[in-house]
């Protein structure tokens, strides 16, 4: 489903630097993917999440204790999070009061997992299985600048 997409961040992140390839891909997927309405990158620091990029609307939330909300929930497990109504999540960190749903994916690199990204959605149940494969692939370019 994503496959032009995924083939267009590829060859755009070829003669790119770490960060440059995380605000393109923010960018991108914020501007092109309907419903990818925030879209940020996190990496780990000392048990928290540090935010590095981003699309969308400002966030307060530029550091994360690993245990707190869905992102600080993949940090702990290392497995990715599809929350299809963050209303019914307890442990929920409201970004803004616009967001329904949203996706966490881990980023690893060598095995390890140093980050994830990201993404919110102003629509209930916007991300499935399509967009995790979508975004475990993105990762995998990500992991390959590091």
């Amino acid at each position: 489903m994503y496959s032009k997409e995924l083939n267009i961040i590829k060859k755009s992140l070829e003669n790119l630097t770490l960060d440059e390839s995380l605000q393109f891909i923010c960018d991108f997927l914020q501007n092109n993917i309907i419903g990818y309405d925030w879209v940020g990158f996190y990496f780990h620091q000392d048990k928290n999440l540090i935010l590095k990029s981003y699309c969308g609307l400002k966030t307060e939330h530029t550091q994360i204790p690993f245990g707190k909300g869905i992102c600080g929930q993949t940090a702990e497990s290392n497995n990715p999070m599809i929350v299809g109504d963050v209303n019914k999540e307890e442990n929920y960190i409201s970004c803004n009061i616009n967001v329904k749903s949203e996706i966490v994916v881990p980023l690893f690199n060598n095995n390890k997992n140093i980050g994830q990204i990201d993404i919110d959605s102003n629509t209930l149940n916007r991300f499935n299985t399509l967009d995790l494969d979508f975004l475990l692939e993105i990762n995998k370019l990500v992991s390959k600048k590091i």
